[in-house]
């Protein structure tokens, strides 16, 4: 006898009547009865016993079907346990999102999944997401090619240059493209009761020449070589070719009161004034004292170049000179 067979001839046991197992399984004891009783009460009896059957079919189904749930339910080791996890899933609200569902698959979830097996797929809803606008820096970008040109004893001007000259008082001429700024840099000083002058502008190559000559001579009067008077000569007037005066960017500036090219012309008011605004007008000084070992040339008080409103502004915000400017580039 099987044990299905087993279970069920127990449960017929506990719901039927003697008489209803001998029918079933008879036994030697039993007597049989006459055939009087056994006309009477057969029909009823042999309806009796299949309703008791069928119902003792369907309990004992109904028994093996939840013990086996129940086995899968709550079995430790099977692969398809409940866990809190799913459990706290399931009693979380249907409207919830699939990008939240799909964050619940935790990374160790993914890794028990057998070799070739597909992972879990979660189809997410696109949702909108601010972007944070990514801004690009823009590189710098450096002065109009005229008004950049590197005119020091290393850089001597291209040959064939030329520049369109514009007077602005006294006989003084400069490149007429910054003739404007420098008028109006010289009006607002005067308005703030200051008497600034120009001493020097545009020099052509034979008055640099002339200059330069006559500091070479200075310099070999005072029984320097020839070598020594022309380097010593250079450090205050620019070899011809490489002076700025020749590109009609630069200008002496001095004080109507005080004429002398010299170290203290640092000290009036019109120096003291152009050095703190020079820059609103696209003019740096352009040889300051602590700059001399890159500029080559010694401190001078009053010359000034022009090289834009924007350069001026970042050279004289960061207190560098002009070559330390242009090797940012």
């Amino acid at each position: 006898m099987t044990t299905e067979e087993k279970k069920l001839t127990e449960l017929l046991k506990e719901h039927l009547d003697d008489e209803d197992l001998l029918m079933i399984e008879p036994s030697e004891k039993y007597e049989k009865p006459t055939f009087r009783t056994r006309h009477k009460n057969r029909r009823w009896r042999q309806l009796n016993l299949k309703i008791k059957i069928c119902l003792g079919v369907l309990l004992l189904g109904a028994g093996i079907t939840g013990g086996v749930m129940h086995s899968n339910s709550w079995n430790p080791n099977t692969k398809t346990s409940i866990t809190a996890e799913e459990q706290q899933i399931s009693a979380k609200s249907p409207l919830k999102s699939n990008a939240e569902s799909a964050s619940q698959i935790s990374a160790s979830d993914r890794e028990e999944l057998p070799e070739g097996t597909a992972s879990p797929s979660v189809s997410v809803s696109p949702t909108p997401v601010p972007v944070t606008p990514t801004v690009t820096p823009q590189p710098t970008s450096a002065p109009e090619s005229w008004s950049t040109i590197l005119v020091n004893p290393w850089n001597p001007l291209p040959d064939g240059f030329s520049v369109e000259l514009e007077d602005v008082e006294n006989g003084h001429s400069v490149d007429a493209r910054i003739a404007r700024y420098l008028k109006k840099m010289l009006a607002d000083a005067r308005a703030q009761g200051l008497s600034p002058m120009i001493c020097s502008s545009y020099r052509t190559m034979e008055k640099q020449q002339n200059l330069y000559s006559n500091k070479v001579k200075e310099y070999l009067s005072q029984c320097y070589s020839q070598k020594d008077a022309e380097s010593e000569a250079g450090k205050w007037v620019a070899v011809p070719g490489t002076s700025e005066h020749q590109t009609g960017l630069a200008v002496d500036i001095v004080s109507s009161s005080y004429q002398l090219l010299d170290q203290k012309q640092e000290e009036t008011p019109e120096q003291k004034w152009l050095m703190e605004n020079s820059y609103k007008y696209g003019f740096i000084l352009r040889y300051p004292n602590e700059k001399r070992e890159i500029t080559g040339i010694y401190y001078e008080p009053w010359h000034y170049r022009y090289v834009g409103h924007k350069t001026a502004k970042e050279i004289y915000e960061k207190g560098i000179c002009y070559e330390e400017y242009l090797k940012s580039y």
